[in-house]
């Protein structure tokens, strides 16, 4: 069955078997957050400006790293987007992004803030998501340094990315200090009890495999995954009522080892009265869309993003 490349959608088959099979673990995730720094910066298209900003946490005297990409000439305050990268966690850096986030900005005329949020398992939950809300006030206090209208602000991440995304949605609803009017949630990692599972069909074709979510988790969490209580805001899924939460887009592969609770989570959003699109590619695994955007999938993919993103900022 690992041979068996039926079930993966005929575009995604060559990406597939130069996609990198691995599995994360103590032994090795340093590792890989080192690879991580090497990753070489992206050029900016000449219509980007991209600089990197350096904010005080509010804990500590870490400085969070804000990577800025904004469209030039800018004549009016412009939307804009917090985003946060994937990498279960436990590695990743806002350069992964540069590429898409560049079609973002260019074709949008948005501003994109991308948070170099602190990892795992050095720095476990509440770091990351308290990096990401100071972010996320930063944005909302400097609307004339970012050029942005601050009652347009959306969020949005992938994966584990799409995960903090969704807590970090649910703090500023409670908080009320920062309107958020969008999440864009891209195969988000929203669940702990999803690494307990042994029931999950296809689990030879993920690319996000069981070792490392359950990996990724107890790294964050500082806990066994799946236990009866998480602390609050570390699980977006384990929320019981998700009333009062912007418009949301959710967008995951059948294959994609996040995807039955992905579908969850928009049928709950749904259920508590919150407008929920909900994307999903048959025969897509997870990370599917970042390796070659010539892909009529991916194309399709990018442009219901794209098109979810204009509705919600530029309504």
């Amino acid at each position: 069955m690992a041979n068996d490349l039926t079930t993966i959608h005929p575009e995604l088959r060559i990406v597939w078997k130069n996609f990198p099979k691995l599995s994360f673990n103590r032994w090795n995730v340093r590792l890989f957050q080192w690879l991580t720094k090497l990753q070489p910066k992206q050029k900016a298209p000449a219509n980007l400006q991209v600089e990197d900003i350096y904010i005080q946490s509010q804990a500590d005297q870490h400085r969070i790293r804000l990577r800025v990409y904004k469209p030039k000439p800018m004549t009016t305050p412009a939307p804009v987007l917090a985003w946060m990268h994937g990498g279960g966690f436990i590695i990743g850096a806002p350069e992964q992004n540069d590429r898409y986030i560049f079609d973002l900005a260019s074709e949008l005329g948005i501003v994109v803030v991308s948070i170099d949020y602190r990892l795992a398992p050095q720095n476990p939950f509440s770091i990351p998501l308290d990096d990401c809300y100071a972010a996320l006030q930063w944005i909302h206090a400097h609307p004339q340094l970012l050029g942005i209208d601050p009652q347009r602000i959306a969020i949005g991440g992938a994966s584990a990315g799409g995960g903090l995304a969704a807590t970090l949605a649910q703090m500023a609803h409670d908080r009320g200090e920062v309107p958020v009017v969008f999440q864009l949630l891209i195969y988000p990692m929203l669940d702990d009890r999803t690494a307990l599972r042994t029931d999950i069909p296809h689990a030879e074709l993920m690319t996000w495999d069981q070792k490392s979510n359950r990996f990724g988790w107890e790294c964050y969490l500082h806990q066994a995954a799946g236990l009866e209580v998480a602390p609050p805001y570390a699980v977006a899924a384990r929320r019981k009522d998700l009333m009062g939460l912007p418009p949301t887009w959710i967008g995951v592969g059948t294959l994609d080892l996040f995807y039955d609770e992905d579908l969850a989570y928009a049928q709950k959003l749904n259920e508590a009265g919150i407008e929920c699109e909900v994307r999903v590619i048959p025969g897509a695994f997870h990370g599917f869309d970042a390796f070659d955007d010539d892909l009529p999938i991916i194309r399709d993919f990018r442009k219901s993003q794209m098109l979810a993103l204009k509705k919600h900022l530029f309504a």
